[in-house]
């Protein structure tokens, strides 16, 4: 049996990856409703905040808007170390069960803002939840995804992230409109506690991943697990894909485990193999945000103010921008399985290096008058820029950095991951509004920097990964691995057949009837 033939995902497979999505909307739309928050008068009124340039005050704005972003990727940082840990003590429901009550909590304090004070310590909590979710989302459904439709599935992720953009986008363009200066923007705020207060409600119903019970010495309850999620039922008398599967696990697993027995955090840098996947994750986090695309959207309304649009526009403009991106996350979901994840991250990043080029040059000549035709120019590059982004970069970043650690050691990578991607956004974002006041289009010269040096660092240093079991990708990074089940010829599969059928088959029986 091929696994590259098993692309057949189970209806519960794929009902758990999109129950897991629920943390994807709890950060997209968390870290999203700031960009439209900006554009309410009312919230700049009720916090005694200007957006006159002209105004005195108007460099406290800036530091306070600084500020807001600064405490949510701050409480990220902290949550993504949080996350590294508990996904291995705890396991990947019970952090869940954790941090979904503290992503209530953030929320609701956001929306119930009596003061900034309150404001920026809800943001500093919920930015915490969001941290833990973007390590344990990836990371979870990565472990319970065939490899053959592993990039579609883990995508969802990154799909449902700009999903949450584009709803606190278009609520906060709707909220615009109302009559009542407080609900125009408490209600978008608010919103914020629902997504974690579903996930929290449906989390009893996710089974655990299968590779985390196999690690605690748990298999009958791994086996329970994989024959759900490939909807085999309880066929063991047939070959089945779910069968071949807990084979290899078991088998890396238990080779893992002598490893890790004498391996320390140091050792993911000391570790040559460990060390490289460092050094991938770290590049692929750094470079996905180096492009700029955070202050990109999360100023976006700024953007277009600046630009020459007023009223509601800049808000209609934000919420078609992140609708782009969107869609781009959904093609990227298809594509990455095909082209690969690094092809698809050095197309996405140099394009958005070339928008950012025209981008910059359109806002030096145009930003400032009144010449139509070039300021709608400086509109389309920049969602020439995000579609460039979402159908090549966003959703990629995470299938790679939740597939390429072992098992033993995935969530701690994954920590170090989403780390980069918190702190990078904390350099960016807190003095995005200060350098966009005081230099222009000329901090987008920092990104087109450093795209230019981070494509064709990603060409050289990124191995492919697409098609691969997780416990085969160790082989990219100079690791032994234990079994083969993918690629394989004819005969080759024939001996890990009769290697299974001799060795692990007589357990799983009795697994299933002890």
């Amino acid at each position: 049996m091929g696994i590259n033939s098993e692309r057949r995902v189970g209806a519960f497979n794929f009902a758990t990856v999109l129950a897991l999505c629920l943390g994807s909307l709890t950060y997209g739309y968390s870290f999203s409703v700031t960009s439209t928050t900006l554009g309410q008068p009312s919230f700049f009124s009720y916090f005694n905040l200007s957006n006159d340039e002209l105004s005195p005050s108007y460099a406290f704005t800036n530091r306070i808007i600084g500020g807001l972003n600064g405490c949510f990727s701050g409480g990220g940082f902290l949550g993504a170390i949080f996350g590294g840990w508990a996904c291995d003590a705890l396991g990947r429901k019970k952090t869940l069960l954790v941090c979904t009550p503290i992503g209530v909590l953030g929320g609701a304090l956001q929306g119930g803002s009596v003061n900034l004070a309150m404001l920026l310590a809800g943001r500093l909590i919920g930015g915490f939840a969001v941290g833990v979710l973007m390590v344990l989302v990836p990371l979870f459904q990565s472990e319970i995804a065939p490899p053959a439709t592993r990039g579609f599935l883990v995508s969802q992720h990154g799909v449902v992230v700009v999903f949450g953009y584009s709803a606190a986008a278009w609520i906060g363009y709707g909220c615009y409109f109302s009559t009542m200066p407080a609900f125009q923007w408490r209600f978008p705020l608010c919103l914020q506690a629902l997504w974690p207060l579903v996930m929290f409600i449906l989390t009893p119903f996710l089974p655990e991943s299968p590779r985390w019970l196999l690690m605690k010495n748990r298999p009958r309850e791994a086996w329970d697990v994989l024959q759900k999620l490939h909807d085999t039922k309880n066929s063991l008398d047939r070959s089945s894909f779910a069968k071949m599967e807990l084979y290899q696990i078991t088998k890396q697993v238990a080779e893992d485990q002598e490893m890790s027995s004498s391996e320390t955090v140091w050792t993911l840098f000391t570790k040559a193999s460990y060390r490289k996947r460092m050094i991938c994750a770290f590049l692929v986090m750094f470079g996905s945000e180096s492009t700029g695309i955070l202050v990109v959207y999360n100023y976006s309304v700024l953007l277009y103010e600046g630009l020459g649009f007023t009223g509601s526009i800049p808000l209609l403009l934000a919420a078609a921008y992140v609708t782009v991106a969107f869609c781009g996350n959904y093609i990227s979901s298809l594509l990455v399985d095909r082209i690969g994840r690094k092809t698809s991250l050095v197309i996405g990043i140099s394009g958005c290096g070339v928008s950012l080029i025209f981008e910059a040059a359109l806002s030096a000549t145009y930003v400032g008058t009144t010449n139509h035709a070039g300021l709608s120019a400086g509109v389309f590059f920049l969602f020439l820029f995000i579609s460039f982004y979402g159908c090549f970069v966003d959703a990629a970043t995470y299938v790679y950095c939740s597939e390429i650690f072992p098992t033993h050691i995935r969530s701690r990578g994954m920590s170090w991951s989403l780390a980069i991607l918190f702190l990078s956004t904390v350099a960016y974002l807190i003095p995005a509004p200060t350098a966009f006041a005081q230099v222009g289009w000329k901090y987008h010269l920092l990104f087109i920097l450093l795209t230019a040096i981070q494509a064709p660092l990603l060409w050289i240093m990124l191995p492919e990964t697409k098609g691969l079991a997780l416990e085969e990708i160790g082989e990219k990074f100079g690791d032994h691995v234990a079994v083969h089940i993918t690629q394989l010829a004819s005969d080759e599969k024939d001996e890990v057949e009769r290697m299974f059928v001799e060795s692990i088959e007589p357990q799983i029986r009795n697994i299933g009837t002890s």
